[in-house]
């Protein structure tokens, strides 16, 4: 399947939320107040955020009785946000360089899809012939480390595991030491699920970059925030409050298959200027997906 197909595919139930919002806007009805206010509670609920849904409702009022003239507008603005994000297109899955190995840091909230993503990702390197490495560094979730065992007997990549309960930064200096010197491709390091509030576990989380960055002889270490993409905007917070922390490299959304909450995107990447690299388009490795905006654009606009 295609990359547009694919996309087309996966974000059906995001593109039919945008359509019926502006399918309730009906050619001859009265273009008045109660219908913008309308207007603007719909694609709030597609989770374009505040200053978006205003800016379209405003496209719409501007075009006055020539409705379909307010639509095309509207439109037209979504597909300049979408194909004029930040950053360009995604590029994680590319070959590695050849030296030292690539380091990427794995972050993200519990239930995100983090570990899957992080196993689907040395699929991806492992299919090419690349060496791959898998860091266990959630050390608190025995199941996390065995979910990534699994990943990496299905893959054909090596995994580095400690005992339960080991020093996360221990951990991730091992994996990259272990790289270095094992001659590996890439070392993908699977950080324990935290949440963005909780300062303790941020302060963590800095302790384990900057402990994978002296491993790795000042790095440079790759930092992708994996975000569920069912969550809608509060995908704003999370990015917002981990890039804060750990400077972010790059956005995954995952589970976009299974949301009407694909606009959020736009919202992510206006307010926290990070690049989406990579979508979560199904549950099989092969649906992890590199982010391409115009087919991202032209799938999920009606």
């Amino acid at each position: 399947m295609g990359i547009f197909d694919k996309f087309k595919d996966a974000l059906g139930r995001s593109r039919e939320a945008l359509a019926k919002a502006f399918d309730a806007l009906r050619p001859g009805e009265k273009l008045g107040p109660e219908a913008l206010e309308a207007l603007e509670a719909a694609l709030l609920g597609s989770d374009l955020g505040p200053a978006l849904a205003q800016e379209l409702v405003d496209r719409v009022r501007r075009a006055g009785a020539d409705l379909e003239a307010g639509k095309s507008a509207a439109r037209a603005l979504l597909l300049e946000r979408l194909t004029h994000g930040q950053g360009a297109d995604g590029d994680v899955l590319r070959r590695a360089a050849k030296g030292k190995p690539e380091v990427t840091l794995m972050l993200g909230v519990n239930g995100s899809g983090k570990t899957t993503t992080s196993g689907k990702l040395a699929w991806h390197f492992r299919r090419r012939g690349e060496k791959v490495l898998l860091g266990a560094a959630d050390t608190f979730r025995a199941a996390a480390a065995d979910q990534l065992a699994l990943w990496a007997q299905r893959s054909g990549a090596e995994l580095l595991r400690q005992a339960e309960g080991a020093d996360p930064a221990a951990v991730a200096f091992d994996a990259v030491s272990k790289g270095l010197s094992g001659g590996f491709d890439r070392v993908l390091i699977d950080t324990a699920g935290r949440l963005q509030t909780k300062s303790n576990l941020m302060e963590e989380l800095k302790k384990v970059h900057r402990v994978a960055v002296k491993a790795l002889a000042g790095g440079p270490v790759q930092v992708l925030l994996v975000l569920d993409g069912t969550s809608g905007q509060n995908m704003v917070s999370q990015a917002r409050l981990f890039h804060e922390a750990v400077p972010l490299d790059g956005l995954v959304v995952t589970k976009l298959d299974g949301t009407a909450k694909a606009g959020a995107l736009l919202q992510v990447q206006q307010e926290v200027k990070v690049p989406v690299q990579l979508l979560g388009l199904g549950e099989g490795p092969e649906d992890l997906r590199e982010y391409e905006r115009e087919a991202f654009a032209r799938a999920l606009l009606p």
